[in-house]
């Protein structure tokens, strides 16, 4: 992901990623099946760290972390490898652009990015736009607040054409 996505001067570099460059991200495959609401789900971002009260359930979690990345990450993204088998670059690539974007540095209430003594704060990021089809085409992209994304889609793909039918756990909550 560092070597194609996020590092400066990567093949298909994205400045929208450029503040997970001292990210931890850990990886999964997973041929486990999930969905949620009818849909499959075929990636999703996890952010690590994030504790209960439950110390132990946090320090297991933390164990098996630690056993499988060498310490724990900032942020966990699993993929459905059957699904990323089949998938050709393109979709494969919108797969983990979209889980990337879900991956966030904190700001504060100036749009500032936060920071804690170890460094950069990461929390989850939603959509940039989420509203229903018939909600648009009854009063329009202006009135929906989806004007930005119909203007990017009406542009087309920077890349390349994806098939990004399939849905991420974050996306379902």
């Amino acid at each position: 992901m560092f070597k194609t996505f996020i590092n400066e001067g990567s093949p298909l570099t994205n400045a929208d990623h450029a503040h997970l460059s001292d990210a931890r991200i850990g990886v999964l495959w997973t041929s486990v099946e999930n969905g949620k609401h009818g849909r499959a789900i075929v990636g999703q971002a996890q952010l690590c760290g994030a504790g209960g009260s439950d110390k132990w359930a946090k320090g297991r979690i933390e164990q098996q972390l630690t056993e499988w990345f060498g310490s724990v990450p900032d942020f966990v993204i699993t993929l459905f490898a059957p699904f990323a088998a089949q998938a050709n670059d393109a979709t494969f690539c919108a797969l983990v652009e979209h889980e990337l974007s879900h991956c966030a540095q904190e700001v504060d209430e100036f749009g500032s990015p936060k920071f804690t003594r170890n460094g950069p704060s990461y929390c989850m990021r939603g959509h940039d736009i989420e509203e229903f089809v018939g909600v648009v085409a009854r009063y329009g992209a202006d009135a929906s607040g989806v004007r930005a994304l119909v203007d990017a889609a009406n542009a087309g793909p920077t890349i390349a054409a994806a098939d990004i039918t399939f849905a991420c756990g974050n996306c379902q909550r």
